[in-house]
């Protein structure tokens, strides 16, 4: 049986080119290695923790700006339009009819929940329509029951900064992707398991965000897991800071 020791240094590690969607949650990430569901479950979970030293390597948040009275109008706009759009979608049964699919629903604790509309996420790399977004966000409210919270747009990962403010003004909203992975490799799912000095060796709380670390471990490492992602909680208050970053996003709205 080999070793896993972080310490222990390799050659050059095989590279797999594998294609995941632009969303987080638009269908389960077409990995050689099936673990896209766990893999999507644990960047959920990443995205709405608190930042530390370790997470921020798994992190890459688009650049904040200087913001501007057109640039709140802007946001403000699409928040307006997000709302009218997914009103009727309070009920996720409703949005389950209209084509909406909900992410992982064996996982049964997630933070925020999402239900996602594959044409929307496709569509969403060429156009943006603020009334279609990617996917419905809910949480689950203190009585069981799913409740409506916003919605999520998505960007192609190498979707220039430009493009991302053209959608959302960077002064009042960052996107985020999450970055530097190194997970298992393929038929060994149980070594996402595995821990050293109490950190997990893999995945988006592991202190190892390099290529050559993960070679270490007998992992594969992917400088880019999903596309650029933003969360609108337009159903969470109605201040921009709130809308645009109360999901655990840790934006730093400098206004």
């Amino acid at each position: 049986m080999r070793s896993h020791s972080i310490s222990t240094l390799t050659g050059v590690g095989l590279t797999i080119a594998f294609a995941i969607p632009i969303t987080a949650a638009a269908q389960r990430p077409a990995t050689p290695w099936g673990d896209g569901d766990r893999m999507v479950a644990m960047a959920d979970h990443a995205m709405n923790a608190l930042p530390d030293s370790i997470t921020s390597r798994h992190m890459e948040m688009s650049p904040s700006r200087r913001a501007t009275h057109a640039d709140s109008v802007r946001a403000m706009a699409v928040v307006a339009e997000l709302r009218r759009a997914i009103a009727k979608y309070q009920d996720t049964a409703v949005a389950v009819a209209d084509g909406f699919k909900m992410f992982a629903p064996q996982l049964k604790k997630q933070p925020v929940y999402h239900f996602t509309k594959a044409g929307n996420a496709l569509l969403e790399a060429f156009r943006f329509n603020p009334e279609k977004p990617t996917s419905l966000l809910y949480k689950r409210g203190d009585d069981g029951k799913l409740r409506l919270v916003g919605a999520m747009y998505t960007m192609p990962k190498r979707a220039p900064v430009a493009q991302l403010d053209e959608r959302v003004p960077l002064s009042i909203a960052r996107w985020h992707k999450h970055v530097n992975w190194c997970v298992p490799d393929r038929g060994e799912q149980s070594r996402w398991s595995e821990s050293h000095d109490g950190f997990p060796v893999f995945g988006p709380a592991s202190p190892i965000a390099t290529k050559d670390l993960c070679d270490a471990v007998h992992g594969h490492f992917h400088e880019s897991v999903l596309g650029w992602m933003i969360h609108a909680n337009v159903y969470e208050g109605n201040d921009l800071a709130t809308i645009w970053g109360g999901t655990g996003e840790h934006h730093d709205h400098r206004r």
